[in-house]
């Protein structure tokens, strides 16, 4: 027993580690998807709020990391009332009969590591109009222990998520090839959110 004992005290730290999972859904509703579309007449600006999924994280094996982000369409905001019903329509999102907006990855690779911050590609697959499309999207990962009581009063770790990148409209079936003077086909997304692992 003895022997044992200092076995498994030698093992090195990555393998006595365990991943965590971090819960996006965000109880005070700050967590944001900012995108643009920046065309030759017309720059467009909005947001989104309706933000779920989890993402699966250990500090000792970032490598690991795996999960997805979920976005409510409904949820996609600009100031144009009459935009955003254009928007949301059949002809574009069509959000009634594809609710949501989905990033899945299963790794990440090109790690890099400064202090508690992890950059990173995550290898993945982005789902809109129920169109799916392989995608190495960047990433800021930082791990935040103990730190999720100051944000939410909850015990528990915090990790954010932050990223900017874009997608192709015409890749998933967005009115390819139309409006391009007035709607981008590029859409420049940024993210920031916060994921919780709260203490049982």
């Amino acid at each position: 027993m003895k022997k044992f004992y200092t076995l498994f005290l030698l093992l090195p730290v990555s393998l006595l580690a365990e991943s965590k999972s971090y819960n996006f859904k965000d109880p005070k509703g700050v967590n944001t998807i900012i995108f643009q579309l920046d065309a030759l007449l017309e720059s467009i600006n909005g947001s989104a709020g309706g933000i779920s999924g989890n993402v699966s994280f250990d500090p000792e094996n970032p490598g690991n990391t795996k999960g997805s982000i979920i976005l409510e369409g409904s949820s996609l905001r600009v100031d144009n009332p009459v935009l955003q019903e254009h928007m949301h329509g059949e002809n574009w999102l069509n959000v009634s009969k594809f609710p949501q907006i989905e990033f899945s990855f299963s790794h990440l690779k090109n790690i890099s590591k400064i202090e508690r911050t992890i950059k990173a590609n995550a290898d993945g697959k982005m789902t809109i109009r129920n169109v799916t499309m392989k995608m190495s999207v960047p990433v800021e990962l930082t791990h935040l222990p103990m730190m999720l009581e100051k944000r939410n009063k909850v015990p528990g770790d915090l990790l954010v998520v932050r990223s900017k990148f874009k997608v192709k409209r015409d890749d998933f079936g967005i009115q390819p090839g139309q409006y391009l003077d007035k709607v981008a086909n590029d859409i420049e997304i940024s993210i920031n959110l916060a994921g919780a692992h709260p203490l049982k």
